[in-house]
């Protein structure tokens, strides 16, 4: 296991890495945001003058309250965080967050979508999208494949462990072409632990050298940062190293806590992600 950063990060107070209480009413005030700029600097990024467009989609797949006569309903979650609100939330306090619903009784599922709507817009400072589906409605989810060539089965030496930008080249004819790796893996900022997940990398532009984005791809092995902040850090490094003309990078995260994270970055608003979850989601 990697140690994690001592560079300042914004998680240093967060309930992440230690002991907590749980609760089992409604508590808002368990909710830890964290500014993304204090990352964005390292990439050279400026508040108001994003490269890119975006959300982070989290799907919570451990939400339950009671009703007004003392049952439980559960439910998955669903919440878009747009990528132009000033802060992220840490997920473990989201995790203890969503639990302080276990015991709370509330009128209806529109109660609880209004509540957690409020609270994770206050939290990131933007307005965040809440979608609630009782499972006694059925809801279906589905795993499926991007459209696109898997770069994993590549025979070739790796050695770099952490991101470098210099493994990555592009050039020749333009095309348009997805090309994705289920090999992502990157360690919690704070405590160090292991983060899973695909990476998807849609673009116009050059051709980008398959070989030396799965080197890139694997290089975050042993990076320590937040889901979020890799997806950007991805995004930087291929806009600054290949040029594309246009360029949509995003991450399917395995569940930690009940809880997966799905950043998506793109150049410009009509590009969008492919809505199939990862089989291991």
């Amino acid at each position: 296991m990697t140690k994690p950063s001592h560079t300042p990060h914004g998680a240093e107070a967060s309930p992440l890495g230690r002991p907590v209480a749980y609760r089992d009413t409604y508590a808002p005030e368990l909710l830890f945001p964290i500014e993304r700029q204090l990352k964005r600097d390292e990439l050279g990024l400026r508040a108001g003058a994003l490269p890119f467009v975006g959300e982070d989609l989290w799907n919570a797949y451990e939400l339950s309250w009671l009703d007004p006569r003392g049952k439980p309903v559960v439910a998955l979650g669903e919440f878009r965080v747009p990528a132009d609100t000033p802060r992220l939330i840490e997920s473990k306090s989201l995790k203890l967050y969503l639990n302080a619903f276990n015991q709370q009784r509330c009128a209806s599922v529109d109660e609880v979508r209004a509540l957690i709507a409020r609270d994770l817009s206050a939290a990131a400072g933007g307005a965040v999208a809440v979608r609630i589906v009782p499972l006694s409605a059925r809801p279906q989810r589905c795993s499926s494949t991007p459209q696109g060539v898997c770069v994993d089965e590549l025979e070739l030496d790796i050695t770099h462990y952490q991101p470098d930008p210099a493994l990555l080249s592009a050039g020749g004819e333009t095309v348009s072409e997805t090309l994705y790796s289920h090999l992502l893996k990157s360690n919690c900022l704070v405590t160090g632990q292991p983060d899973w997940g695909m990476l998807v990398v849609r673009y116009r532009g050059p051709a980008i050298a398959r070989e030396g984005l799965l080197r890139y791809v694997v290089s975050f092995r042993e990076h320590n940062e937040f889901h979020e902040q890799c997806v950007e850090r991805v995004f930087c490094d291929i806009m600054a190293r290949c040029r594309p003309l246009e360029l949509a990078v995003w991450a399917r995260y395995t569940r930690r806590g009940g809880l997966d994270i799905n950043p998506f970055r793109a150049s410009h608003a009509g590009l969008r992600p492919d809505e199939g979850m990862e089989v291991r989601q």
